[in-house]
């Protein structure tokens, strides 16, 4: 067992000596080239699946080896590892640095909120736009980790007010009334002694409860149980709409994911004489794409966890239930914290609509662009 201790201890370790050794005879008894590039790619890729060392060092490792066995030269390795899109890459990471750090990202979100409204159904939409719209200039996983605190936000909300109507219609049925009782100052319980009547305002939800589920369950357990797998149901349609819309975001813009600039990379060098990618060409050939499968994906989420009613949806007038009351309140204050637009907001707005200019004009495709002013 001390064996086994030690072995764990240090595998990290072992790993990162004993995996070049043991592969070493590939490049010794077979002296090709292709073995050669064979062993570096054993190799890094061993040392990436086990995280023996970290994978950016891992991947350093064929700046080093190539040279080594003759493969590459050092320059033609080294330029493979910065190219023009490392370059825009990097103040892509920088523009979303400051719009992380002076909350421009919340600001945003909330307002694309705020104007779709708090129906289910509308505010998950809200959710997706804003977080697709974030991941076509941000990284995906940024985008999603940006607008993750604000959906945890409001689901806390919507827990809170709901358990308040919970306790307070459990109060109406058991015939006690506190008159202390209140939810968020909205609704109330008053009681008159001299008629002897109870007036209690509570919310009715209009989900159909699972009747197999719920058949041999006492009414109120039934009740509980139908409103936990609904506020579950919301939940998890949340969570996954963030995610879904992340990455369908990243189509849009060759910046939007590092694996849009790779292709664009590969295209260019491979056909040097067709430069008919670029980002405004990019641009409109995804957004059709983008919309149809958001819509499509809101479409599939709203159906199979909260299911597709058009009457509530478009219903105009309708009372709002404690759930959409308790989302409106929460994200209008999360607005009200941010107060008005700083100086480093609005420089980062002015920078992000100006790198956005450029990218479209450069080189337009249908009028010279301004990259046509140097040639060289």
């Amino acid at each position: 067992m001390k064996i086994l201790s030690y072995l764990v201890v240090y595998r990290r370790f072992l790993l990162i000596v004993l995996t070049p050794l043991l592969l070493l005879p590939l490049p010794l008894i077979i002296k090709t080239k292709e073995a050669e590039c064979a062993y570096t790619l054993f190799v890094v890729a061993i040392f990436w699946l086990t995280e023996a060392l970290p994978l950016a060092v891992s991947a350093l490792l064929p700046a080093f080896m190539f040279p080594l066995f003759g493969i590459m030269e050092s320059k033609e390795v080294a330029s493979a590892y910065f190219k023009d899109f490392h370059l825009l890459l990097i103040g892509v990471i920088c523009l979303a640095t400051s719009i992380e750090k002076w909350n421009f990202h919340k600001r945003v979100a909330l307002r694309m909120v705020m104007l779709v409204g708090v129906n289910p159904a509308w505010l998950m939409l809200g959710f997706m736009v804003s977080c697709a719209f974030l991941s076509m200039w941000l990284s995906n996983t940024s985008a999603a980790a940006m607008v993750m605190p604000i959906v945890e936000a409001v689901a806390q909300q919507i827990v809170r007010a709901e358990a308040e109507a919970d306790a307070l219609e459990m109060s109406c049925s058991n015939g006690s009334i506190n008159l202390a009782l209140e939810l968020d100052g909205r609704h109330a319980v008053q009681y008159d002694n001299n008629v002897g009547s109870t007036v209690c305002t509570t919310e009715k939800e209009n989900e159909k409860e699972k009747e197999q589920v719920l058949k041999n369950l006492p009414p109120v357990e039934a009740g509980r149980k139908s409103k936990k797998d609904k506020y579950n149901g919301i939940f998890k349609v949340m969570c996954l709409c963030v995610a879904y819309s992340a990455t369908i975001g990243g189509l849009t813009t060759t910046t939007g994911t590092s694996t849009n600039l790779i292709f664009a990379e590969h295209f260019n060098t491979r056909y040097p004489t067709c430069q008919c990618i670029n980002f405004g060409s990019w641009f409109v050939l995804s957004v059709p794409i983008t919309v149809i499968i958001l819509l499509l994906s809101w479409v599939w989420l709203q159906w199979l966890f909260l299911g597709f009613d058009f009457k509530n949806m478009f219903k105009c007038g309708k009372k709002k239930t404690a759930r959409e009351e308790a989302s409106i309140q929460v994200i209008q204050e999360e607005y009200k914290k941010l107060g008005p637009m700083s100086y480093p907001e609005i420089v980062t707005l002015v920078l992000f609509i100006l790198m956005t200019l450029l990218w479209f004009t450069r080189d337009p495709g249908f009028i010279p662009g301004w990259s046509s002013l140097f040639p060289k």
